[in-house]
């Protein structure tokens, strides 16, 4: 849980920066995370620790909205469309703004211009094995 707590207010204090019309008064009112996995994997269960800690520290709800579906196309595209208020976040994953725009040839949501990073909430080694014979 340490690394949340660093995390939260690097996390406000991007989030407040993007929306500095606002900065007064924000948050001032519920806040959803869009994840566009099903409830219970990894990315989800990061969302709800997170959300939980927001949520407290912020005294509004913060709620996980799960848009499973086409390799996080759906929950993508969810967001994208959403106002950019500071009030929807999402939490996509490589695949999403990166892989995604090589293995489709139309996306309902453009990588890079549909939204704006503000912070990076985890990161994961990767281990490939192999057995040598």
């Amino acid at each position: 849980m340490k690394v949340i707590d660093r995390f939260l207010p690097c996390l406000a204090a991007l989030m407040m920066a993007g929306t500095a019309a606002a900065a007064d008064n924000y948050p001032s009112r519920a806040i959803r995370v869009i994840v566009p996995f099903p409830p219970g994997g990894g990315t989800d269960t990061v969302a709800r620790v997170v959300a939980a800690k927001l949520s407290e520290r912020w005294s509004v709800p913060v709620t996980v909205d799960n848009r499973p579906g086409g390799n996080t196309v759906i929950g993508a595209d969810m967001a994208s469309r959403a106002a950019p208020d500071g009030y929807t976040l999402f939490l996509p994953i490589d695949s999403t703004l990166a892989m995604n725009q090589s293995l489709y040839a139309r996306l309902p949501y453009d990588p890079i211009r549909s939204f704006t990073p503000i912070s990076l909430a985890v990161t994961m080694p990767m281990v490939l094995a192999v057995n040598p014979f």
